[in-house]
């Protein structure tokens, strides 16, 4: 992946923030600036007070419509001719946004493993500047799914006065052991790969086989036993190869063309300090404080979060509501039926009104 290829995929309509106020990070250090790439659809009201902000998921960009299209359109969940909606590239990304493959003012080189260590609340610490930058200073709904559910999540507790409703899906209040270690084993997938060079490798001759195996092994948690099955069986090609190994192969490329290594270490990482509760008290009480409206969305299949997580949230967020979506894909259900999850957003939207 050559910066070049790599700044094609960035769509033509992105728009970008620049703050050259000194950021200081939750874990420690400070970054010098950020730069944020972000996308806007529709028009924002008088009240200034249409404003939906979506929130991507690990390797996401700012492109909304492009990974959500389904969720775009005149009476669905994002409507261009009622709503403002924002979506941002998140700190630490790969997509526009200062990440890893940004360069150091302080070295003039790539910050590549030394970029500092970030968390969800730095993210949005971020997208708040941005926000204020565009004169927005209340936010009708924050909706995202995975990654993006978490800085949802995050945004209720850290700015509770500018999100009116929040809207997560898919994920936890807290990182489970079983999703750290499904993690560290993609670090370990990439640091293994000889190309890895202590994450000082050139951008354009990263570790291929590294990420490409990291992404095989997330793509086995993404989708569910029961949507393989159907899916794939044990149907052979006629090279020899399985159609469940041609799939996560297939998969495993695609990432490399567009992502990478240090920002995905970067992003996963950041994931893993992923607790509502860090820092603030307890976990149970970080909870109970949330007092906008909040409704969660629960995918059955979902092995990566499963519904028991969502359960305890929506036991521990006063007055909020739990959906599910009864689907074979796994986690990805989100990108997949969108018609059954941009009518439950419009519903929601009903509901709080604004």
């Amino acid at each position: 992946m050559t910066r070049m290829e790599h700044r094609a995929i960035i769509s033509d309509s992105t728009k970008y923030f620049e703050s050259n106020e000194p950021l200081a990070l939750d874990l420690g250090g400070t970054l010098p600036g950020v730069k944020v790439a972000y996308r806007t659809w529709g028009a924002l009201n008088s009240e200034k007070s249409n404003v939906i902000l979506v929130c991507h998921a690990l390797t996401g960009n700012a492109d909304a419509d492009s990974w959500w299209c389904g969720m775009f359109g005149e009476g669905r969940a994002f409507d261009e001719t009622r709503d403002f909606i924002v979506c941002s590239n998140v700190l630490g990304s790969c997509y526009g946004t200062t990440g890893p493959l940004s360069l150091n003012p302080l070295t003039g080189k790539h910050y590549g493993p030394d970029f500092p260590r970030i968390t969800i609340r730095d993210m949005v610490s971020v997208q708040r500047r941005l926000l204020q930058s565009l004169g927005i200073e209340r936010i009708r709904l924050v909706v995202g799914a995975s990654l993006g559910g978490m800085q949802v999540l995050e945004w209720g507790a850290m700015y509770p006065e500018m999100a009116g409703a929040l809207m997560p899906m898919g994920i936890s209040g807290r990182h489970s052991a079983w999703c750290i270690a499904q993690s560290e084993a993609q670090r370990q997938a990439i640091a293994a790969d000889a190309e890895w060079r202590d994450g000082w490798y050139d951008p354009q001759v990263q570790p291929r086989k590294g990420l490409a195996a990291a992404r095989m092994m997330a793509m086995c948690t993404y989708r569910c036993f029961e949507n393989y099955q159907q899916r794939f069986g044990r149907q052979q090609r006629e090279d020899g190869l399985f159609e469940a190994e041609s799939y996560v192969r297939h998969q495993g490329d695609k990432l490399v063309e567009r992502f990478d290594a240090n920002t995905y270490i970067t992003l996963t990482r950041a994931m893993d300090m992923h607790d509502l509760g860090r820092g603030r008290g307890s976990y149970e009480a970080t909870l109970g404080a949330l007092a906008m409206p909040v409704e969660i969305l629960s995918i059955d299949s979902d092995v990566l979060y499963p519904k028991e997580e969502q359960e305890e949230l929506a036991r521990l967020i006063p007055g909020s509501r739990l959906l599910f979506l009864d689907e074979p894909y796994g986690h990805d259900a989100f990108l997949i039926d969108t018609d059954t999850v941009s009518r439950m957003v419009c519903e929601f939207k009903e509901k709080i009104g604004g």
